[in-house]
C-alpha cells in the first residue's frame, strides 16, 4: 500500500503553500542516515511477531490461489506484499471512495480474548475480473470505478464468505477461534469499527492473474491481534503445520477435480473399421454396402477423446441403439487407435 501523510505533515504542507515558504527536506550534518521516530504512533509489534502475521497471511495466499485458480480456470498467484502498523485513519484515507469492505467478526474460543472485526478491501480492478470470469467473460483489466450492482454484490458475497473461511482456517492453525463474515459495506467512510486513532495492522496481498495485477487487504486491530499474539506458540503451530499442508493438498485436489468435473469429454463407441482405396473410397455412392469382419453381437470398444476406455456390448435401449459396459481397460493398456 502507498505511503500516505500524516495529519501533521499534511498541515504543515498546506501551511507552507500559504506562507510561499518552500519546504526543503533536512538531512542530518554528518551524512548519515537517521531513522525517525513517532513518538505520537509508538510500534506495539516488534519484528518477529509481523513476521508470524506475514506467515499467516502467506497461508491464506495460497488458499486463495488455489481457490482463485480452480472457479476462474487461469493461473492466479498471490504473495503477500506487505505487513505493517498504522493509524486507521491513515489506512481509510488510502481507500478509494468507491471500494467494497468486507467486515468479519472473529470471535476466539478463550473467553479471556477479545473479539475482533476485520476489514477485507480488494482493489476494484481485481473484484470486476473475479465477476467477469465467473459470468463468462474473458477478464478484462479495466480499471472501473463505478458502484457494484445487486447481482454483482451477490457475486462478491459469495466470495468475500469463500475469503472468510480460509482466513479463519489459517488463523486456527494457531489460535481456537471462528468467523463470519457479518456485511459488506461499498463506502469505506462510513465504516466506524474503530476509532480514526486507534492503531491497525495491515496485511497487504498481492494477486496476478494473467495481465491483472490486484490487491487484498486485510485491517486488524492492534489490542485484538496483540492479545491473539500472546497465545501463539511455536510448538503448536509446528504441529499443525502438517496438518495445514494436508488440508492444502486435499483442497487444492477438491478444486481440480470441481474443475474437471464440469469439462467435456467426446465419448463414442466403435463397432469396426474397414480400409479401402481412394478410388474405392471416391466411388462410393448411396446404398453401397461396406462389409466388415465384425459379428452383429461382437465385442465394440469405448473411446474416451480417441483414447480406448472400455469393451462393451452392442445391444438397444428404450428402442434406441446403446452399448453395455463389460470391462474397463487398464490405464497402462489404453492407447489411442
Amino acid at each position: 500500500m502507498a505511503e500516505v501523510l500524516s495529519q501533521s505533515q499534511i498541515d504543515a504542507l498546506l501551511n507552507s503553500i500559504s506562507s510561499g515558504e518552500t519546504v526543503e527536506a533536512s538531512s542530518d550534518a554528518d551524512g548519515g542516515n537517521v531513522k525517525v521516530y513517532d513518538f505520537y504512533s509508538p510500534k506495539k509489534f516488534t519484528k518477529e511477531q509481523l513476521r508470524t502475521v506475514d506467515s499467516l497471511h502467506e497461508n491464506i495466499g495460497r488458499l486463495l490461489s488455489s481457490y482463485f485458480s480452480g472457479i476462474l480456470r487461469v493461473f492466479c498467484d498471490i504473495s503477500v506484499m506487505q505487513v505493517e502498523e498504522q493509524r486507521y485513519y491513515e489506512y481509510n484515507n488510502a481507500l478509494p471512495d468507491t471500494a467494497l469492505i468486507g467486515l468479519v467478526d472473529m470471535k476466539p474460543e478463550n473467553i479471556n480474548l477479545p473479539d475482533a472485526t476485520l476489514m477485507i478491501d480488494m482493489s476494484n480492478n481485481l473484484s470486476f475480473f473475479l465477476i467477469d470470469r465467473l459470468l463468462g467473460g474473458p477478464g478484462g483489466n479495466a480499471v472501473i470505478t463505478r458502484d457494484f450492482t445487486d447481482i454483482e454484490l451477490a457475486i462478491m458475497r459469495n466470495i468475500y464468505l469463500k475469503i472468510t473461511e480460509f482466513m479463519v482456517e489459517s488463523w486456527h492453525d494457531h489460535l481456537e477461534i471462528s468467523g463470519e463474515l457479518s456485511s459488506l459495506e461499498t463506502n469505506p467512510r462510513l465504516i466506524q469499527v474503530y476509532a480514526p486513532e486507534d492503531i491497525v495492522v495491515i496485511a497487504v496481498l498481492n494477486v496476478k492473474m494473467r495481465d491483472m495485477e490486484g490487491t487484498l487487504s486485510v485491517c486488524i486491530p492492534a489490542m485484538s491481534l496483540e492479545s491473539y499474539l500472546g497465545e501463539f506458540t511455536s510448538k503448536y503451530a509446528r504441529i499443525t503445520h502438517k496438518m495445514s499442508n494436508e488440508r492444502l493438498e486435499t483442497l487444492r485436489r477438491d478444486l481440480i477435480q470441481e474443475s474437471i468435473y464440469d469439462s467435456d469429454l467426446v465419448v463414442k463407441a466403435v463397432f469396426d473399421e474397414a480400409t479401402m482405396d481412394v478410388s474405392d473410397a471416391l466411388r462410393l455412392r448411396p446404398n453401397d454396402i461396406i462389409p466388415l469382419s465384425k459379428a452383429l453381437d461382437g465385442i465394440v470398444r469405448v473411446e474416451v477423446d480417441n483414447e480406448t476406455w472400455f469393451t462393451a456390448q452392442l445391444g438397444s435401449s428404450r428402442n434406441k441403439k446403446a452399448v453395455k459396459i463389460i470391462d474397463v481397460i487398464e490405464e497402462d493398456k489404453r492407447a489411442a487407435p
